[in-house]
């Protein structure tokens, strides 16, 4: 199967350097039409440059390609609107949003400032609500629509001196869950990708022969089989140095406690049923848990007659 995105529009946020810059280019080179978001600015979000975004452009364009650039903020909407506007101006539909854009402001949390943690969470979550919320209408009057959020194992799994960073990588895997749900009938398909990569994110991070295994171009290759017409939905592909796996959240099937027997000690005897991952399954939605443990309750109402 050869994957293509002739005819198409995609975003890519962040896409001056790194990831995003890979991203763009290789949408490109396979025939989409690509907005290049970059607001510019440092590591840790301070500052802002156009050149990053514009060389990107000029990249596409020498290939033959279709490309503008646009510096929004993603943690401002009305920046993001404009961008969308300008994009649907210029080329009239919108197919494929890749929420990349972000910053670091690592510490551990007892030393953290606030503001910190609020401005790590305002571009990683809200750029990634503000962006999805300014095509989502464009997507579901076209019938069509692909969305990759960018998550982070840190997220997943923790990282010491990320609780901000952890924190919002994690909510965009709620705010995809839920997407999923609210797109399904017009075919707007929500992904995630997790990726390990040597950018600037991580360039201190790293050991330089680490970094050099992990190239943003293996993290592309799993972001673009996120966003074609064929992608799968609510997914997350991890994806580094040539490796590439997936991870969801399962919930095991558990055990029942009747009213007069619900105590913290009973819970507690009752822990190695509760935690066997033999049982576990995928909740394709939050209701079916209330659903599970209310055929539980009720089969033992039903077996105490």
């Amino acid at each position: 199967m050869s994957i293509s995105f002739e005819g198409q529009v995609a975003i890519v946020t962040g896409a001056g350097n790194g990831l995003g810059r890979s991203h763009a280019l290789a949408l490109a080179e396979r025939g989409a039409k690509v907005v290049v978001n970059d607001l510019g600015g440092s590591r840790d979000g301070s500052g802002a440059s156009s050149d990053a975004a514009m060389e990107v452009v000029k990249l596409i364009e020498a290939n033959g390609g279709e490309a503008i650039a646009h510096g929004a903020n993603v943690a401002k909407f009305d920046e993001v609107q404009d961008m969308v506007k300008q994009a649907m101006d210029k080329w009239g539909r919108i197919d494929i949003l890749m929420n990349n854009a972000g910053i670091l402001r690592d510490k551990s949390f007892g030393k953290m400032d606030l503001a910190d943690f609020k401005l790590v969470m305002d571009v990683h979550l809200m750029g990634s609500v503000n962006c999805s919320k300014a095509v989502w209408d464009i997507m579901k009057a076209q019938n069509y629509g692909r969305i990759m959020m960018t998550t982070s194992s840190s997220g997943l799994y923790g990282n010491f001196g990320q609780t901000n960073y952890g924190a919002a990588k994690m909510a965009v895997i709620g705010f995809m869950n839920t997407l999923v749900l609210e797109g399904a009938k017009n075919n707007i398909k929500v992904n995630a990708l997790a990726p390990t990569a040597g950018t600037r994110m991580t360039e201190d991070v790293l050991p330089a022969d680490i970094c050099a295994m992990l190239t943003p171009e293996a993290v592309t290759a799993g972001a673009l089989t996120l966003v074609h017409e064929d992608a799968p939905n609510r997914f997350i592909l991890c994806a580094g140095a040539g490796g590439y796996s997936s991870t969801r959240i399962f919930e095991t099937d558990g055990a029942f406690i009747p009213a007069s027997e619900q105590t913290p000690e009973n819970i507690s005897a009752q822990w190695d049923t509760i935690s066997d991952i033999s049982t576990q399954e995928e909740m394709p939605n939050g209701i079916k848990q209330s659903e599970k443990f209310l055929a539980k309750a009720k089969a033992y109402v039903d077996s105490q007659k």
